[in-house]
């Protein structure tokens, strides 16, 4: 029989895709009225219930990006805390907690970023999503996914040259997924290295070519994705 999985954030971008295409794993799914990230009790009573061997935590606070600049309490709670709340009652029932986390935690300056490499996030999103993953270290049972991931279709229009990245479809996270859940400690997960212009020409060729020139986004955020490939291919 699976392993029975609980995934946290059950309405969001990420859970309807995994909803819609996962065909290997035993999931079910939790939104905010069910299981409440900032309610001990409420996610004691739900892992009580439910009973999961591994708890894929998807939920938190991501977009619009500026909301983590407007709104530092909302980004602190449902980033940090809400982990710490999911954290601590993993630990409780023993049960595997896997944590989504961001590249966004790394600077961006220099690129190819290693799971090892120091982090200094560039953003309050990335500060929240380290904050999150404080508490994820301390639990050794634990899995901590630092992805890089778009919707599919890519929804823009124009996109930038010069910014480099390693952006995957939500569709193929769902893919790879299997065969990673067993892991510990840190993966950095995303596709190949391109510029954010050579990831969206090749799914739509009337975007445009655009060069980034503000001084907020890092131009190097690609990650080191060896360690995923090692998994993935072995």
């Amino acid at each position: 029989m699976k392993k029975k999985i609980l995934v946290t954030g059950g309405d969001g971008r990420f859970a309807n895709i995994l909803r819609k295409k996962n065909t290997k794993l035993n999931l079910v799914f939790k939104n905010k009225k069910q299981l409440n990230i900032m309610d001990i009790l409420s996610i004691e009573k739900c892992f009580k219930k439910e009973k999961p061997k591994i708890v894929l935590h998807t939920a938190g606070l991501s977009r619009p990006m500026n909301i983590h600049e407007r709104n530092i309490t909302k980004s602190i709670d449902l980033n940090i805390v809400g982990t710490a709340n999911i954290t601590k009652i993993c630990k409780k029932f023993n049960i595997k907690l896997i944590y989504f986390s961001t590249g966004y935690i790394y600077d961006g300056v220099k690129g190819n970023f290693r799971e090892e490499d120091p982090v200094k996030p560039f953003n309050n999103y990335g500060l929240s999503k380290l904050g999150g993953e404080a508490s994820v270290q301390m639990y050794k049972n634990s899995l901590i996914l630092r992805i890089t991931m778009t919707e599919k279709p890519f929804i823009h229009k124009k996109a930038f040259s010069n910014v480099k990245t390693n952006f995957m479809f939500h569709e193929d996270l769902v893919e790879i997924l299997p065969k990673i859940i067993n892991q510990k400690g840190i993966i950095n997960v995303g596709g190949p290295t391109l510029s954010v212009y050579e990831f969206a020409k090749k799914y739509n060729k009337d975007v445009k070519k655009i060069k980034y020139t503000g001084k907020k986004l890092p131009l190097k955020q690609n990650l080191n994705t060896k360690k995923l490939q090692k998994i993935l291919f072995k």
